[in-house]
């Protein structure tokens, strides 16, 4: 777990590179879910999603202490791609991302602009990783993982920002993807001393880390078929489940329709758009609705990166 010290010198880091993300009271937010909820902006970062303030952290540490690397390659769904394609352009290096097939046509035509070179491979995100693998040693590049230390100090600098930002937060809840951005979290939870509860979300159809954290370890699953791409893990991570699991109060699953309704809501009531991943935190909170009245709760719309046919379509099944 990363400490204060380095959070902070992250947090002036992303500052100086990005700026910070607000953390909102939407009064019709609150009145759906019966009680004072905070929104953690993460869709307003320039990439759309948390994840830039890891890959800048990442770069920046990379450069440091190897100043021969030329290039880095990642595997992603889109929003881990697109933080190291634009943290490599800021420091110089090349970046190959490897997507699945099928993946969000907007989030590859991003990468690209960004000043990523996209490869295509395999059905999921655990296929794209292999080959990325693969590639990396083929190609002599730096293996940029979807989980690192880096990361999770990098991405830790949004809850700082939330902790610093509002008081007494009595629950956080937070999409657990790969785990960089609850471990992140945790992390600043943790090294500011505060008792704030953490409550992890995934989506049904992708219950790795629910079933890890049932199981106290590592649970992998045969497929991950979720709309919410950023949260479509079926490998979880050895390292995130241990910190997930000795810090938070539980996982929510939440399904395919409360996503979509979260998404609805978001736009409704904050005018808002949130991706499936960035939706399920709200999601759990509304599934949990009764317990949490009266309570000062913050959810992570950890990003806003949708295709827009798909999001037309969640919009007018409502």
């Amino acid at each position: 777990m990363t400490d204060l010290a380095r959070i902070q010198t992250a947090a002036d880091l992303v500052q100086l590179a990005i700026g910070s993300t607000p953390q909102l009271n939407w009064p019709l937010l609150s009145v759906r879910c019966g009680t004072e909820v905070w929104v953690k902006h993460e869709n307003h970062n320039p990439t759309g999603a948390f994840k830039i303030r890891g890959g800048l952290v990442y770069m920046d540490a990379l450069k440091r202490s190897k100043p021969d690397t030329e290039g880095v390659i990642c595997a992603t769904r889109g929003n881990h791609g697109q933080s190291i394609a634009t943290a490599a352009s800021k420091f110089a290096l090349k970046a190959v991302i490897v997507v699945p097939h099928r993946n969000s046509q907007e989030k590859n035509t991003a990468m690209a602009a960004q000043g990523g070179e996209l490869i295509e491979h395999g059905h999921d995100f655990q296929e794209a990783l292999e080959y990325a693998q693969s590639l990396a040693e083929e190609r002599g590049l730096h293996m940029v993982d979807s989980f690192h230390e880096y990361l999770v100090t990098g991405v830790a600098t949004y809850a700082f920002e939330l902790f610093g930002a509002v008081p007494d937060i009595d629950t956080v809840y937070v999409p657990i993807g790969l785990g960089s951005g609850i471990c992140g979290t945790i992390a600043a939870r943790n090294a500011l001393g505060l008792k704030s509860k953490i409550v992890g979300v995934v989506s049904e159809n992708a219950p790795a880390y629910a079933l890890s954290f049932k199981a106290g370890k590592p649970v992998s699953t045969n497929s991950a078929d979720t709309m919410a791409d950023g949260v479509a893990c079926r490998v979880p991570v050895d390292e995130a489940v241990s910190t997930i699991n000795d810090n938070i109060e539980r996982v929510v699953e939440v399904t395919e329709a409360e996503i979509k309704a979260a998404m609805r809501h978001i736009y409704t009531d904050t005018h808002n758009v949130a991706e499936g991943a960035g939706a399920v935190a709200l999601a759990a909170l509304l599934q949990e609705r009764e317990a949490m009245a009266g309570a000062r709760v913050a959810v992570v719309l950890s990003g806003g990166n949708i295709d827009i046919d798909v999001y037309q379509a969640i919009l007018a099944e409502g």
